[in-house]
């Protein structure tokens, strides 16, 4: 059957001649050989389309066919080169041509590249879903019949370490309404296996929309040296100004924060300071504990929750002290948000905004068990950041939920929310 007959119902012939395949899928079955798989039958086909697809490259480069003889020109062809690449059908050895003034820049298969698009996608973007090496190997194996060495895949992820380099220096906003910073604590064999946070600083935007500004490793010790170090990188990449910035308790950032941005405040989260006041109590006292701090930290005025908190003293200091001055340390961090309205207030009295994108974090990171290493952990971390919310469907309702409180800035600030806006 001719090509021309095999026309398919859009009226577009097929570039492939049907009875051909059936023949070479024939001759290989007589063969042994298998249709997937490495050495198999698409692996033999992509060898030719991708060598066939880079003569044609180097033709267009030189302006001429293999084996014409053009006089007068300043380049050739020079050979071939082997290179092995991960496709879909597995590993594929190719010819690569050559020219001899080294100018030819091939595209279908770039130079340095090792893999093409598909396979190297799907290996970052189960890495980003919190899978191990093994397990996308296994992946791999059933899905694609590609034998696909864990080193091979550490190769591939280490690939982004390139771009997360990047996207932590990228430049930034001028002014940020609100940064959060909280930790999220990996398993780290050095030595020995011991948790070490990795600190996430998420940025709400003038316009209501999330930017995570960048990853941090630590090792439980930080102090106030440390966050100087990090607050000056942001600074560095251009943010003039933080008008809060909400914590949980991280000792050294308070004092850090003053001497990079003297305006910003500093809001210590309440819901972690709650759970951590129930640490110190009795499972059965928690109920009772939760509706004595309310009255503290839903108070009108700083007054009135000093007073609450007086009240609250006198009934359980005594039973737990530890409490009372876990709250008495805070209180300076405590304080500020009280001085706002509810919008205010509802957003940065609470450090839940963070939390959804940590969650998402811990997940990938659970999955992993362990690091050999902080650079493996980071770069978990980072592909699933890179893996939140890819459609860009959760955008429109994070900048809703924004809306009030963005205006209560923008009033309560004096228009310093104005500078960082982008018309």
């Amino acid at each position: 059957m001719e090509v021309e007959d095999q026309v398919t119902a859009t009226g577009t012939p097929p570039l492939v001649d049907k009875d051909l395949v059936a023949q070479l899928v024939g001759d290989a079955q007589r063969l042994g050989l298998s249709v997937e798989g490495e050495g198999g039958l698409l692996a033999q086909l992509t060898k030719l389309v991708l060598e066939s697809a880079l003569e044609g490259e180097m033709t267009a480069h030189l302006g001429y066919d293999k084996h014409e003889r053009v006089e007068g020109s300043d380049n050739a062809r020079n050979g071939t080169r082997s290179k092995t690449v991960l496709t879909k059908a597995g590993p594929v050895e190719i010819a690569v041509p050559r020219d001899r003034a080294g100018s030819f820049e091939p595209v279908v298969v770039a130079k340095r590249q090792r893999r093409l698009g598909a396979i190297e996608d799907v290996v970052l973007s189960l890495s980003a879903r919190g899978l191990t090496h093994g397990d996308i190997a296994a992946h791999l194996a059933d899905v694609y019949g590609s034998e696909v060495s864990k080193t091979t895949i550490s190769t591939i992820t280490d690939k982004v370490l390139d771009s997360m380099g990047e996207w932590q220096n990228r430049p930034l906003d001028p002014v940020y309404p609100v940064v959060f910073i909280d930790a999220i604590h990996v398993k780290v064999r050095d030595g020995q296996v011991a948790n070490r946070p990795i600190y996430v600083a998420l940025a709400v935007t003038v316009d209501g929309n999330r930017d995570i500004l960048g990853l941090w490793a630590g090792d439980g010790g930080e102090g106030a040296k440390y966050w100087q170090q990090v607050l000056t990188e942001i600074k560095n990449r251009g943010v003039a100004d933080v008008l809060m910035l909400v914590c949980d308790g991280l000792k050294g950032l308070p004092e850090s924060v003053g001497n990079v941005w003297p305006q910003t405040i500093v809001q210590t989260c309440v819901v972690h300071l709650i759970r951590g006041s129930f640490r110190y109590a009795a499972r059965q006292d928690w109920d009772k504990l939760a509706r004595a701090l309310r009255p503290i930290y839903t108070a009108d005025t700083v007054a009135a929750a000093e007073d609450r908190f007086l009240e609250f003293t006198e009934v359980w200091g005594a039973k737990y002290p530890a409490i009372v001055r876990l709250w008495e340390n805070a209180w300076p961090e405590f304080v500020p948000f009280l001085q706002f309205d509810k919008e205010i207030r509802r957003i940065v009295c609470t450090t839940n905004a963070i939390e959804s994108v940590n969650a998402r974090i811990r997940k990938a990171v659970k999955a992993r068990g362990h690091f050999p290493n902080e650079q493996a952990a980071l770069k978990c971390v980072y592909l699933a950041v890179m893996a939140l919310d890819p459609t860009g469907k959760g955008r429109a309702r994070w900048t809703q939920r924004w809306k009030g409180a963005l205006n209560a800035f923008e009033i309560t600030f004096d228009g310093r929310l104005s500078a960082g806006r982008r018309y």
